[in-house]
């Protein structure tokens, strides 16, 4: 049997229902940075994506106290401490359950998740599918430095084939997450990749990820000076990054460099040619909005460790239900039908615990007991079973 969920309409902003500052009031990057001091080591990428978030918070228009930021473990996870609105450090792995829950609950907050990839990809990587899966209206940003920095230097999940660090010796045997591939294979509905250097690039995104309703996953690389420096140098050396990023726009050929294009080969792969060799009726033209995400799948596995060829941008941003918008609905057709809207809030509970499914106890009869449930009546055990049987047992030990 099926349930009309009353889709709400799919142009929604991620911060519709969120409270907004009274009009001709503004805030500034400085309202939203904390008395705390910063401690992260020097170098590290956090700060520029700190200053990025900070500047673009006042952007949003919204109350310093509708916006939650929730993270779990790990150098990236210190970032609640930095920014002047609520936030949450909470435990490992976790903070994607955490936001669902506030998410849901309640419709005024902006959500956001600051994770890593040990974080994010390890202990915590059924809770971040899962929140994908739902659709949630959170903003995800996932720092990935390929390390675990925090614990000083262990191996993470995205760490390459061979790396050596102070858990693998000898050089690491597991294969890598790419972590857009991972969001796009579980249907995330907004996903992208950007990098801690380029502050511009850096800012589109996370603004467009902001206004997405629904689970808006953003990879981030970035540099740990300490046990991963350099992860990501090919990409911040400009000759370097012209020849090897993808760049990904909507609505535009998807160009690696000045004179190369993606395009699908004769078996419908993605591969990269030389413009000039390329039939211009396969080259890629990017589209995010496609419903399909086999395409933006694709397009994120012309990545590898080599870093030969990196698309960065935005893979995926389509519209589907959200699941805190449908549980909401869910929550208000009940009450309109069970008509306790304007009832006092304890005699609804009450009547939610003599409901449908009780145990009517007759205690004058050891294991006597009637449950009713939707009309049916049943036999089943009862406390005064248990006090006989407890008796029996102390009698047998006395004899």
């Amino acid at each position: 049997m099926s349930t009309p969920l009353g889709m709400p309409s799919p142009a929604r902003s991620g911060t519709a229902g969120v409270p907004t500052l009274p009009e001709g009031s503004t805030l500034t990057k400085k309202d939203f940075t904390s008395d705390q001091e910063v401690r992260w080591c020097p170098g590290c990428g956090d700060y520029a994506i700190l200053a990025a978030v900070q500047g673009l918070l006042p952007e949003l228009g919204l109350r310093r106290e509708n916006i939650v930021f929730v993270s779990g473990i790990g150098c990236s996870s210190r970032f609640p401490y930095y920014l002047d609105t609520y936030g949450m450090h909470s435990i490992h792995g976790r903070a994607p359950a955490i936001a669902t829950g506030l998410a849901t609950a309640r419709e005024d907050l902006s959500v956001w998740v600051i994770t890593g990839d040990g974080d994010a990809l390890s202990i915590g990587g059924n809770h971040l599918i899962h929140a994908m899966r739902r659709n949630v209206n959170l903003t995800i940003l996932l720092f990935n430095n390929k390390i675990y920095g925090l614990t000083k230097g262990q191996y993470s999940p995205t760490s390459e084939v061979g790396a050596v660090t102070k858990s693998t010796p000898a050089g690491s045997v597991d294969a890598p997450f790419n972590p857009v591939s991972l969001a796009i294979g579980a249907e995330a509905s907004f996903v992208a990749r950007t990098i801690d250097s380029d502050r511009t690039h850096l800012t589109e995104v996370l603004r467009a990820a902001a206004a997405h309703r629904g689970t808006a996953l953003v990879e981030i690389y970035q540099n740990c000076p300490i046990f991963n420096d350099g992860a990501f140098q090919l990409l911040k050396d400009r000759d370097e990054a012209k020849a090897r990023i993808a760049h990904l726009r909507a609505g535009e050929p998807v160009r690696v460099g000045e004179d190369h294009v993606v395009v699908r080969d004769e078996h419908g792969r993605m591969v990269v040619l030389p413009e000039a060799d390329a039939d211009a009726s396969r080259v890629v033209v990017h589209d995010p909005t496609e419903a399909d995400p086999s395409t933006a799948f694709a397009l994120s596995r012309l990545d590898d460790p080599t870093m030969q060829h990196v698309p960065m941008g935005i893979f995926r941003q389509v519209h589907r239900p959200t699941y805190d918008d449908l549980v909401r609905e869910q929550v208000r057709e009940a009450v309109e039908a069970g008509g306790t809207a304007d009832r006092d809030p304890d005699e609804v509970l009450a009547d939610l615990l003599r409901g449908r499914d009780s145990w009517t106890v007759d205690g004058t009869r050891a294991g006597s007991a009637e449950q009713s449930l939707e009309a049916r009546t049943t036999e089943g055990p009862t406390a005064a079973a248990g006090d006989a049987l407890q008796r029996e047992g102390e009698r047998a030990l006395v004899e």
